[in-house]
């Protein structure tokens, strides 16, 4: 990317900050490398096996009988099936966790082309039909539904201030409302996603 030099990077506290964050930035990301799907395996598979210990039978009657679960015992066919029910976790986790993000891309501004197209290449339709609430059509003051991160908030339009305003509830269930300040719908949207990720859990 020639131009990323070009891209603005303001500090929080920066008047611009919100303004600059809900402007979408093209390309929106760089292809992973073979190091970096390598290096995400590795993560995902730490997830996987620690996951795996947890629910596999012969695992727990090792804790059960005060003794170390060698990593060797991963060989094990019984351990092997839990590690595959782990990884079915963590597909169900992937799902979770990339319609959160395609709703959130998608109420700020995002179209079901790029949707589909930051999900490995999907057709527009494609992209529809695996979320179809991402990208809603509605008024200038209907008020718009979010879940992410465990939470969810609604974001509303004061007709009076002419702002928007959100009220979130995250998945610890701590509850914020903000004052109507918000220029634009993206920009209150950023904000109860911000509140969300804080209070995930």
């Amino acid at each position: 990317m020639d131009d990323i030099a070009t891209i603005p990077t303001p500090g929080k506290n920066d008047p611009t900050f919100w303004s600059t964050v809900t402007a979408q930035v093209e390309p929106a990301w760089a292809e992973p490398t073979l190091d970096d799907s390598l290096a995400m395996d590795d993560k995902v598979l730490d997830a996987v096996r620690a996951l795996a210990q947890r629910i596999s039978t012969r695992a727990t009657a090792y804790r059960e009988a005060g003794k170390e679960f060698d990593p060797v015992l991963m060989a094990a066919p019984d351990v092997q099936l839990a590690v595959l029910r782990s990884l079915y976790e963590a597909k169900q986790s992937v799902d979770r966790l990339a319609e959160s993000a395609a709703t959130a891309a998608g109420r700020t501004g995002a179209s079901y082309v790029q949707l589909g197209a930051a999900w490995g290449g999907l057709k527009r339709q494609s992209a529809r039909l695996k979320w179809p609430h991402a990208v809603v059509k509605r008024t200038s003051g209907e008020s718009i539904p979010l879940a992410y991160a465990g939470g969810d908030a609604v974001i509303h339009h004061d007709p009076d201030a002419d702002a928007w305003w959100y009220a979130a509830t995250g998945a610890d269930r701590q509850e914020e409302e903000s004052p109507a300040v918000y220029a634009t719908s993206a920009e209150a949207i950023a904000r109860a996603t911000e509140f969300l990720l804080g209070h995930a859990g």
